[in-house]
């Protein structure tokens, strides 16, 4: 009775009795424990291994649209906004979409693919930038997409990066965007005043940190007051996340110059 309220598959029937079979399985946020008869079941505070969502979804994706749809509401109704982003990259990277009914992720549905736009592309072997005999250079962009929202924390060009992390106007202002900013760094854009739905930024940026395990956060930002919203929302990340790593900060002028360069200090978390 208690195995199909665990949807993450962390309890199965083995010898006829239910059993735990793998920490990282378990979420321990106790959805089993309300249809144990036995009250057989306890959560107890111990050195265990991680909680691996990615794991989860290996282990439960066979098992069809049911087991996962259980899963994300479940995720959902716990508020475990970074699982579930893991969770929704995970079916992206395969190119399943989900259906969404009042707010709830009700599963894949076969034959539905993600918009070709915001399908993850590295292409940094195939681009290299070089500045040819009339001045013209090349991209120093390695990847697609790029805007926060529909980037994965999981794609392949983020692991190991040092990520540049501008806002929306930077590139317009700044003359040397890509040589002076870009180069050797992976980019994600977004605009902290006008963008909706900044705790999924705050959930993907520290999937980044913690999960591609980014080396390091540049943050360009404008020098307007409302563009140091995103100066504060890497802050947060870092600050919440199992790794630390360090964070700097260009504010540019909007004449285009750089005004301010600094390392900044992240509070331990």
């Amino acid at each position: 009775m208690c195995v199909p309220d665990c949807p993450e598959g962390a309890l199965r029937i083995i010898d006829g009795k239910a059993r735990l079979v793998g920490d990282l399985f378990c979420d321990g946020l106790g959805a089993c424990l309300k249809n144990c008869p036995e009250g057989a079941i306890t959560v107890e505070e111990r050195e265990a291994e991680p909680y691996d969502e990615r794991k989860v979804m290996d282990n439960i994706f066979p098992q069809g649209r049911n087991v996962i749809a259980a899963h994300l509401s479940h995720l959902r109704e716990h508020r475990q906004a970074a699982y579930l982003q893991q969770a929704l990259s995970y079916l992206n990277e395969r190119g399943i979409d989900l259906v969404s009914a009042g707010g709830a992720a009700i599963g894949p549905e076969r034959g539905h693919r993600q918009c070709p736009g915001s399908q993850s592309i590295s292409f940094a072997a195939a681009q290299k930038p070089v500045e040819n005999e009339t001045g013209i250079r090349g991209s120093r962009l390695t990847h697609w997409p790029i805007q926060l929202h529909l980037i994965s924390p999981f794609a392949p060009h983020y692991r190991g990066s040092d990520l540049l992390l501008a806002a929306d106007c930077v590139a317009y202002a700044a003359a040397d965007f890509h040589r002076d900013f870009l180069a050797g760094r992976t980019l994600a854009i977004a605009c902290p005043k006008l963008d909706q739905g900044q705790d999924v930024y705050l959930s993907k940026l520290t999937a980044l940190i913690d999960d591609a395990e980014i080396a390091s956060i540049r943050v360009v930002i404008m020098q307007v007051p409302c563009c140091g919203g995103l100066l504060r929302l890497a802050m947060k990340a870092v600050e919440q996340a199992r790794r630390k790593i360090p964070v700097t900060c260009t504010v540019i002028a909007i004449n285009g110059s750089v005004r301010e360069e600094r390392e900044v200090e992240v509070a331990a978390g």
